[in-house]
């Protein structure tokens, strides 16, 4: 018995439709945000305040969004900021960037543009000297998105 063409059309169609589906199951999971947070703070709490962080609500293209963190602190030798972490719900990728300062650095104030595959929110979190972590969150809407995998 040889199949007929109903057949061989269907089997084709089924084989282009799995196709997408088992790509995507071979594709490795995006670590979720909290988990990048708890890695950079090596499981410290994070205390909300003392981090202010600065981006526009509405965003025409994801493809280079404006960024700026203000950290409070005196950037003295006893009391600086360490390093900032900046993370994000939707990219690929949920640590951002990680930046390095001291006391010598003058004042805790980045900017930086960044990148964003879709609306979401994006969390500032600063190391202190004392090994405390105060963070910062602002929500932004994408209308033209970055980041998008193929």
């Amino acid at each position: 018995m040889s199949p007929d063409r109903r057949a061989v059309l269907a089997g084709g169609l089924g084989l282009v439709l799995l196709r997408p589906v088992a790509a995507a199951s071979l594709r490795p999971d995006r670590e979720p945000t909290a988990e990048a947070i708890r890695r950079f703070t090596g499981g410290a709490p994070v205390n909300p305040g003392r981090v202010g962080l600065d981006m526009p609500p509405l965003v025409e293209n994801g493809n280079t969004v404006p960024l700026s963190i203000t950290v409070e602190s005196p950037m003295s030798a006893a009391d600086h900021v360490r390093r900032i972490g900046v993370f994000n719900e939707k990219n690929p990728q949920p640590h951002v960037v990680t930046l390095h300062l001291g006391p010598r650095a003058g004042r805790a104030a980045v900017a930086t543009r960044i990148r964003l595959a879709d609306s979401q929110r994006i969390t500032a979190i600063a190391e202190m000297s004392d090994g405390r972590y105060w963070s910062a969150s602002a929500d932004a809407i994408v209308t033209l998105a970055a980041c998008v995998e193929g």
